[in-house]
Formats: structure tokens, sequence, C-alpha cells
């Protein structure tokens, strides 16, 4: 059943925090919108409410960390990202145990508009280092990652979606940090793919749609869903580009600086095997429905699809 990646998240943590008195929750006035209101009604004594000041929030989970504790900051993306010169310091610079929780991520929060879209904060974050980005896919990728995230010892932004995402992960499914793994299609007969798609978080239903849509012409794509940004293993990305006609990255993020940047920085290093195509977003958001705005800044399924074979012979 669809479920937005930030109510997966939330119900996960209430679910850890009962076996992990480590665990201690920080919120900027938005506990009901990241979705940690039910840790906070469980665990009260474990929940601290910062106010609208994330700056402060980010400096005592840093301080928190180094007691031992496992402090969640958590607020939408685009406000924690704001921050960046707490983050830098307090977080990546020590590398403490802070684990970040950005939702409301991307255009795919439709109508609240730019000023509350997260879409520069995987790029500024990929600038520093020690910092693990993980953006999961669906709600069972994000059970698993949330679990991996708190028993990880060192920083971690985890990127969330607020609108519903569809199920693309079977039941068998197991979450490996680094690795992208095949949500779609398992090659051509032998023959080379038209395209490898990458997608990730909130655009690999969109990616997958459009896989299928291909397969009814005759085209073989295969999408692999990248539910880490950092690391990111490059010996699989130089295997998919060799298996492939032309790579295609999608993400629900500015094309510069997230998903699209990391593949080409891996595959230019190991030769470039074949050319890469990014969508992304290239301006501010807006306001609309999210199928509205992936339709007009060019994540949709029949954008990702043309992308697979455009001037393909």
């Amino acid at each position: 059943m669809a479920k937005s990646t930030r109510e997966a998240f939330g119900e996960t943590l209430a679910r850890l925090g009962k076996d992990d008195p480590r665990i201690v929750v920080l919120d900027a006035d938005l506990s009901k919108s990241t979705m940690t209101a039910e840790f906070a009604k469980k665990f009260p004594d474990r929940h601290f409410e910062l106010g609208i000041a994330e700056q402060n929030m980010l400096g005592v989970a840093a301080g928190l960390a180094l007691c031992g504790k496992v402090p969640i900051a958590a607020s939408f993306a685009c406000f924690l990202i704001g921050r960046l010169e707490t983050i830098r310091v307090a977080v990546a610079y020590n590398r403490t145990n802070v684990k970040m929780i950005g939702t409301h991520a991307g255009l795919g929060i439709g109508e609240d508009g730019a000023s509350q879209m997260g879409l520069e904060d995987l790029g500024a974050l990929r600038s520093l280092p020690h910092i693990t980005l993980l953006q999961p896919a669906d709600e069972l990728e994000t059970r698993q990652a949330v679990e991996w995230m708190i028993a990880h010892d060192g920083p971690v932004y985890l990127r969330l979606t607020r609108q519903k995402v569809p199920d693309v992960h079977a039941a068998g499914y197991r979450f490996r940090v680094g690795v992208p793994d095949c949500v779609y299609g398992l090659g051509g007969a032998g023959k080379k793919l038209a395209a490898t798609v990458i997608a990730s978080g909130g655009t690999v239903g969109p990616a997958i749609d459009a896989a299928r849509s291909m397969a009814r012409r005759g085209f073989h794509v295969r999408v692999l869903n990248a539910g880490t940004i950092r690391p990111l293993d490059e010996d699989a990305l130089e295997k998919a580009a060799q298996a492939s006609l032309r790579i295609v990255t999608v993400e629900d993020h500015n094309v510069v600086g997230g998903l699209g940047s990391a593949v080409c920085e891996a595959l230019a290093s190991r030769g470039a095997p074949c050319p890469v195509i990014r969508l992304g977003a290239r301006d501010f958001g807006e306001s609309g429905t999210g199928s509205e705005l992936y339709r007009k800044h060019g994540l949709s399924a029949d954008h990702v699809a043309e992308a697979c074979v455009r001037n393909l012979q």
C-alpha cells in the first residue's frame, strides 16, 4: 500500500525507541509534519521541541551525540540545509553521531511551493566529508534504512518524501548501503540495454512506469534504485554503463550536485563507457500538484521514457 517515506520513518522510529533508550528526537516546530509526533507521544522525556531554531537544534544534537545518545534532528530538507555552516562544524567536522532527517524533499511536495522545497540539500551535503546520504524509495526500504541508520556510528542524512510513493520492493528485499538495486528489468537477452535508468526517492515510481512503457515498444530498459547517494558503488555503476547504450538519472533535486552529478563523477573516473542523460530540477520550484510539477519540470514517466530512446537508431 502506497505510503510516504516520512510516514514509514515515523512509525519505525517509534518502534525502535522502545528497545533503544539512546534514541532522542529533536524537532523544530514540525513534529506533525516530520512524523516524529508518535515518538514524542510514546517517549515524551526523550523528545525535545527546540522551536523554529534549526541551528540551535543541530548544535544540541551534536552535544547529545557526544554524550552517547543517538539524536534524531528532524525538519524540512530546505530548512536543515539552510544551516549548512552548523552542519559543517558540529556534525561533519566532528563526525558526531547525529542523524539528520530532511522531509518534504523536492518538487513532489506540491502546493506548498518553492520556499518549502528542498532541491539543493544533497548537493550541499555531498560537499561535506563523512556524511552518509540516504534516500529510500518506498516504505520497506525506508524501514530498513532507518534501522541501519540507528545502528551506524556516524553522521547520516535521511531524505524523505511528503507524497505517497508506490511499493517498488518485494517482501524479501534487504537494504545494503551504497549498492543500487534493480527494481525493474533484468536485461536484453544478451543485447545491450537501450538504457539503464538510475532513480532515487520519489522518482523511482515514474522511472518504472517509463521502463514498462518502453518494454511495450520493444526497448529493454532497466531501473536501478539508488537508495544511497553517498557512498555509491562505482563498480555497480560501471557495470550498468557497460551493459547499456545510455544511462539516465532521474532525481527530485536540482540537476547539479545530486544523484546525476554523483553518477557522472563516478563514470568519468572509470572512462565513461556510455553517455549520461540527467533529469532533474533546473530552477526553483513553484506551487502545483506533485504530478503537475513532475510533468512541467521533466520528471514524469513520459519524460523518462523519451530520455531513454532519444536519438536512438
